[in-house]
């Protein structure tokens, strides 16, 4: 049996037959806004119709809505051709994005619960230089992973048959994050278990001092979501967490309800930030934040031994060694007069390849930045700090990021200062070009 036969480039594809459903959903959550909002006004005027226009008016909309989702997926088009993906949408107001594939910084997979029961994927396109990712919702599954594969190969200077041939890239597992651990560190975050009492005690407190129930129940609806994010959505989004290598770069696999599978871009990654919370020291865990260019900050591993972190590091980072690291502490003299106690959890380190700060006690966090990813390097001090004689240095990265050296000694500053931008300058003479699949 031969293969089928590869799009020709340029060629207009639709989307999956379901997705005139997601589209449809937008209005009639609109239209079920309306309602509720009306309350009793709208059950009075439902009643008042017969039965039989009941019947009439629910059949228009759900024709109505049908229609919207119908029209809309028509008219919604993407075409691959030799250098850029095109998608084009819209019904009355047209609109045409050109997405160039040199300038793709990430294709991630997604699917959502809803979608995995349906087999269908979303596509997200993360574009340098742009603040929203582009999104093909949706594709099949099968037709999701083999336009991700055909965009990368185009991406890294592939022909168009090849990159149709050539299918997803292989990958070697790295790291699995198991759901005990998961657990565990959850059970062991201190906000969580903040979140979680400020939700119990928050809504007795407003109801005691007002003597209103109903103030009670408002105060409930926020401390609930802080308690949802910093445990429940955390478990769904790390469950079976998987970080696997592969020539594109670092794969992530996610996600108990909603399946993730994010992509870490090859030399993409400005700032890397580790945090080590206090219950977590003594098994000798972590977690492993990124700051990528054009791309929101996002997760490596949820939760990991310090040496496997360090060895995910070293992946993202070629050359870093984050274990070699040695922080230098502020000078007690005067920076225990800027900021009492905590100036404790203050450290500096700089290596040939990086620039490290670290701040915290209760929950320390480590951030690195490579010195070829440095954008520029301040040095500020105020009224308090010229009389201490300490100084803060700032280091900005491409992804609009800071990292921050505080309560050094003014002279070590300026050292800093200026050895920083020679280092800088000369690092980014000799790194290498970015590039997919090198």
């Amino acid at each position: 049996m031969t293969a089928p036969a590869p799009t020709p480039p340029g060629t207009e594809r639709r989307l999956h037959p379901l997705t005139p459903l997601r589209r449809a959903w937008v209005p009639v959550a609109a239209t079920a806004g309306v309602v509720v909002q009306q309350g009793e006004r709208a059950q009075e005027w439902a009643l008042a119709l017969p039965v039989w226009l009941r019947l009439l008016v629910l059949a228009g909309v759900v024709l109505v809505f049908g229609a919207y989702g119908f029209l809309g997926w028509w008219f919604t088009h993407y075409a691959v051709t030799g250098t850029e993906l095109r998608i084009r949408t819209g019904l009355v107001f047209r609109r045409t994005a050109h997405i160039r594939l040199d300038r793709v910084q990430a294709i991630d997979v997604t699917r959502p619960l809803l979608a995995r029961l349906a087999g269908v994927a979303a596509l997200r396109i993360d574009v340098i230089g742009t603040e929203d990712k582009d999104e093909l919702a949706f594709l099949g599954e099968r037709d999701a992973v083999a336009l991700r594969a055909e965009l990368l190969a185009r991406a890294a200077g592939f022909a168009p048959a090849e990159a149709t041939a050539l299918g997803e890239a292989p990958e070697r597992e790295l790291l699995r994050v198991p759901v005990r651990d998961l657990v565990v560190s959850l059970l062991l975050s201190l906000d969580a278990w903040a979140a979680l009492v400020g939700g119990l005690a928050g809504p007795v407190i407003v109801w005691r001092l007002s003597d209103s129930l109903w103030a009670a129940v408002v105060t409930v609806v926020p401390l609930l979501g802080a308690v949802w994010r910093g445990s429940v959505d955390r478990f769904l989004s790390g469950y079976d967490w998987r970080v696997a290598e592969s020539p594109d770069g670092l794969r992530l696999d996610h996600g108990l309800l909603d399946r993730s599978h994010e992509t870490v871009p090859p030399g993409r990654v400005q700032t890397v930030r580790i945090v080590e919370p206090l219950l977590w020291r003594r098994r000798g865990w972590v977690r492993v934040e990124l700051a990528v260019a054009g791309s929101e900050n996002g997760v490596l591993v949820p939760v990991a031994t310090r040496d496997a972190a360090h060895a995910l590091i070293a992946r993202v980072l070629p050359g870093a060694d984050p274990a070699a690291l040695v922080f230098a502490p502020p000078p007690r003299r005067g920076a225990r007069w800027v900021v009492p106690v905590w100036w404790k959890g203050y450290g500096l380190a700089v290596s040939p390849e990086l620039f490290a700060t670290r701040h915290g006690l209760l929950c320390r966090r480590t951030e690195i930045v490579p010195h070829a990813k440095v954008q520029s390097v301040r040095r500020t001090r105020g009224p308090w700090e010229r009389i201490c004689g300490v100084a803060d240095v700032h280091v900005d990265t491409g992804a609009g990021n800071t990292v921050t050296a505080r309560l050094r000694a003014a002279d070590e500053a300026t050292t800093v200062l200026y050895a920083q931008a020679s280092r800088s300058r000369t690092s980014r003479a000799a790194a290498r070009p970015d590039r997919w699949m090198a």
